[in-house]
C-alpha cells in the first residue's frame, strides 16, 4: 500500500452551497443504501472507495448520493444510459440559482419558479436536485423515448417530484423549445447538458484519454464509464452546432424565458457562440464559470428581455 494521501477537507473549487464539497463519507452513504457496500474497498492509499471505471459501482454510488443528499426514494435508469456525476450537475443548478436571484437579496425558491431541462435524459438528473434544493418545478424534455420512459418513472416514482416535475417528448429532433413550450407559458430558465462530441469516435477517442490520464496507462478498449447514448454523448456538428441550432429556436421564445443556458465543454466553442448571440440580438449574454476536480466547465447563459421586461419578469414571478 502506498502512502495514505493526504487529502483537503473541503473541495474549495466546488460552490459554497453544494453538498459534495466534503470527500464522500462511505460508512453514511453505506447506510442510506446498502446495495452500496459491495462495491466500496480500500484503494492503494488506504482510503475507502469504489472503481470508477466499474459502471455498476458508479451506479450504486449515485443512488447512495441521490438517496443520502436528495431525498431520492427510486432512481434506475437503463443500461448503458448516461450515469451522471452528481456533484457537477450539483453545481450548475446552484450557479442557475445565483443567476437567478442577480443582484437581488435572495435568490427565487418555489414551485412558481419553473426551469426547463432540454435533453432531461434517463436520469431526471437536474429536475430531482433542482427540486430538493430550491423547490423548483421543471418541465423535462427528451426526443429519446427509452429516456422519457425512464425519466418519467423517477418522476412517479418520487412523491416530491409527481406534482412538480413534468416529462414532455420532443417529437422534432432538429427542435428545442418549439413543440415543448407551450403558447403563453413562461419558464424562468432552461439548462442542457449537450452532446460534446461530433461522433462516436471522437467520443470514444476523449474516453481513452481520460482513462490514460487517470490510471498512468493506455487502456485496450473505450470505457465510457458514465455510460451514454449516441444522442447524449455525439452529434453532427458537436456542441458548436447544437449550441447554434438551440439559440436560433430560443429567439422565437424570447419572451416566453427569462434566462436561457446550455453548458459549454470546450473554451474553443465559446468564440463563435457569442458572435452567433450578437447576431441574433441577445440583450444579455454571460459566461459562468465552474470548477469540479482538475478541470473548469461553464455554461453560456443568455436572454431577449430588455432592462425593464426583466425587471418586470423579476416583479411578476420572482
Amino acid at each position: 500500500m502506498q502512502k495514505k494521501k493526504e487529502h483537503p477537507k473541503v473541495k474549495s473549487q466546488l460552490h459554497p452551497r453544494s453538498q459534495h464539497r466534503e470527500r464522500y463519507n462511505f460508512e453514511v452513504l453505506k447506510k442510506s443504501s446498502p446495495e452500496l457496500a459491495a462495491f466500496v474497498a480500500p484503494n492503494k492509499y488506504g482510503d475507502d472507495s469504489v472503481d470508477f471505471f466499474n459502471p455498476d459501482a458508479v451506479l450504486a454510488l449515485n443512488k447512495a448520493l441521490l438517496k443520502h443528499h436528495y431525498g431520492v426514494e427510486f432512481w434506475e435508469i437503463p443500461k448503458h444510459y448516461l450515469c451522471p456525476p452528481i456533484p457537477g450537475r450539483a453545481d450548475y443548478i446552484h450557479n442557475i440559482a445565483d443567476l437567478l436571484k442577480g443582484n437581488g437579496s435572495e435568490i427565487p425558491k418555489g414551485k412558481h419558479i419553473k426551469g426547463l431541462d432540454v435533453g432531461v435524459g434517463a436520469s431526471c438528473i437536474y429536475p430531482i436536485i433542482g427540486n430538493y434544493e430550491y423547490g423548483w418545478s421543471f418541465i423535462g424534455s427528451d426526443t429519446n423515448e427509452t429516456a422519457i420512459v425512464s425519466a418519467k418513472a423517477i418522476e412517479q416514482g418520487n412523491s416530491n417530484l409527481k406534482s412538480n416535475v413534468e416529462i414532455r417528448r420532443q417529437e422534432q429532433s432538429n427542435a428545442f423549445f418549439k413543440g415543448i413550450i407551450k403558447p403563453e407559458e413562461k419558464v424562468d430558465f432552461t439548462i442542457c447538458n449537450p452532446p460534446f462530441h461530433a461522433s462516436l469516435e471522437e467520443a470514444q477517442k476523449a474516453s481513452l484519454r481520460k482513462l490514460k490520464n487517470l490510471k498512468g496507462k493506455r487502456p485496450s478498449k473505450a470505457l465510457l464509464n458514465f455510460g451514454g447514448q449516441n444522442n447524449e454523448l455525439w452529434t453532427k456538428g458537436g456542441e458548436a452546432r447544437f449550441i447554434k441550432d438551440m439559440i436560433y429556436d430560443s429567439r422565437n421564445f424570447g419572451k416566453q424565458c427569462f434566462w436561457f443556458t446550455s453548458l459549454i465543454s470546450k473554451e474553443a466553442t465559446l468564440k463563435p457562440t457569442y458572435k452567433i448571440l450578437q447576431k441574433v440580438k441577445a440583450t444579455d449574454i454571460k459566461t459562468i464559470e465552474m470548477g469540479q476536480g482538475q478541470k473548469v466547465s461553464r455554461f453560456i447563459a443568455w436572454t431577449f428581455l430588455s432592462q425593464q421586461e426583466q425587471t418586470d419578469w423579476i416583479h411578476k414571478r420572482f
